[in-house]
C-alpha cells in the first residue's frame, strides 16, 4: 500500500521537519481545565503564571490554557474543530482510552484505516483528538480529482470512519500498564483542525504562502487539507461552519491560536524571508512569528 503523496508542492516550501507544537485555548474556568488535561490525559503541568498554564510531556507545552473574564461559546463561526494528540503506537492510544473508559469520559472510537483514533470534548467543549499512526492497514486521502478515498490494504474500500475494533486495540495492552501513569514521552500534537469561511482562500494561504504541501481538497466534503514534509495532514480545514462563516467575537472562548515549530535556525530565517516577500501581515513576537489565515484563525511559528 502506497503512502499519500502531496497533490502539488511549492516551490518555496515549507521546511520538511516543521511540526505542530501546541494549541493555546482560551478558557472559562482554568482549575477545572487542569483537572481534566492533568487527570482524564494525564498531560503534565509544565508552567503556571496566574491565569495561565501550560501542559505537556518531557517538558514540552502541547496545550496551553489562559482564563478569560466573560468568555462565552459561540456557533456558526471560524475557529477550532479540533486539535489531535499523536501517540507512538496502538499499545499507548490503547492505555489513553482504558483511562477514559475508566473514568466513564465520553469518546468515540474511529477507524480512519490510515490512523486509529478516538473524538472527546474537554469540559469547555474544546474537541480533541488521541491517534495513532497504522498506515499497515491502508490509506485515507484527497485525489486530484477533489474525491475522498480511504482503502484497506487488502483493496476493501472503506468510508474512512469506521467503528474502531476495541478488542484488537486493547489486545495491545500488557498486565503492568498503568492507567494513571502520565502519557509517554513520544507523545506530540499531530495536527489541527480548524473551521474556515473558504477552502479555496485557505490553501491559498498555506499553500501557496506559507509553503505547505498540498494534501489535497475534497470540494465535496468541504474539506482540504495541508502539511509540511508530506505527512498526511498537519492542517486540516473544513467549511462545515458555512462558506463565508466569520470570525468569533473577542471575547469567545476556545482557540487563541495554533503553533508550529521550525527545526532550525535557518529555516526560521528562510521563513522570514519568504514572508518578506509575500509580503504577508505578521507580528514578530518574543515567541516567534504570529500570522493570522484568511478565516482570522492566529498561527504562531516558534523560535527555535
Amino acid at each position: 500500500m502506497s503512502i499519500p503523496q502531496p497533490i502539488a508542492v511549492s516551490p518555496q516550501r515549507i521546511h520538511p521537519n516543521t511540526r505542530p507544537a501546541y494549541v493555546h485555548l482560551k478558557a472559562a474556568n482554568l482549575e477545572n481545565q487542569l483537572a481534566f488535561y492533568q487527570t482524564a490525559l494525564r498531560l503534565e503541568l509544565n508552567w503556571r503564571d496566574g491565569l495561565s498554564a501550560g501542559l505537556g510531556v518531557s517538558g514540552r507545552d502541547l496545550v496551553r490554557l489562559t482564563q478569560i473574564s466573560g468568555g462565552k461559546r459561540y456557533r456558526g463561526v471560524t475557529g477550532l474543530y479540533h486539535f489531535a494528540i499523536l501517540l507512538p503506537n496502538r499499545r499507548e492510544l490503547a492505555r489513553a482510552m482504558a483511562r477514559l473508559f475508566q473514568a466513564e469520559w465520553p469518546n468515540a472510537p474511529t477507524d480512519h484505516v490510515m490512523t486509529k483514533t478516538t473524538y472527546l470534548a474537554d469540559p469547555e467543549g474544546n474537541e480533541i483528538e488521541l491517534y495513532c499512526e497504522s498506515p499497515e492497514d491502508g490509506i485515507f486521502l484527497f485525489d486530484e480529482r477533489g474525491g475522498f478515498r480511504a482503502q484497506w490494504s487488502d483493496g476493501r474500500p472503506s468510508n474512512g470512519r469506521e467503528p474502531l475494533d476495541l478488542d484488537a486495540l486493547f489486545s495491545h495492552l500488557q498486565p503492568e500498564d498503568r492507567f494513571d501513569a502520565p502519557l509517554p514521552p513520544e507523545t506530540r500534537l499531530g495536527h489541527f483542525h480548524l473551521y474556515v469561511a473558504s477552502l479555496t482562500e485557505t490553501r491559498h494561504f498555506y499553500h501557496e504562502l506559507l509553503g505547505f504541501d498540498d494534501m489535497g481538497v475534497g470540494r465535496g466534503f468541504r474539506m482540504g487539507m495541508v502539511s509540511a514534509g508530506g505527512y498526511h495532514h498537519h492542517i486540516g480545514y473544513n467549511t462545515w461552519q458555512g462558506e463565508g462563516a466569520p470570525p468569533p467575537p473577542q471575547d469567545a472562548l476556545g482557540l487563541d491560536h495554533i503553533a508550529f515549530t521550525l527545526p532550525n535556525p535557518q529555516a526560521w530565517e528562510d521563513f522570514l524571508a519568504r514572508l518578506k516577500e509575500t509580503g504577508l501581515p505578521y507580528t514578530q513576537t518574543g515567541q516567534g512569528i504570529l500570522l493570522t489565515d484568511p478565516a482570522r484563525n492566529a498561527v504562531l511559528f516558534e523560535r527555535p
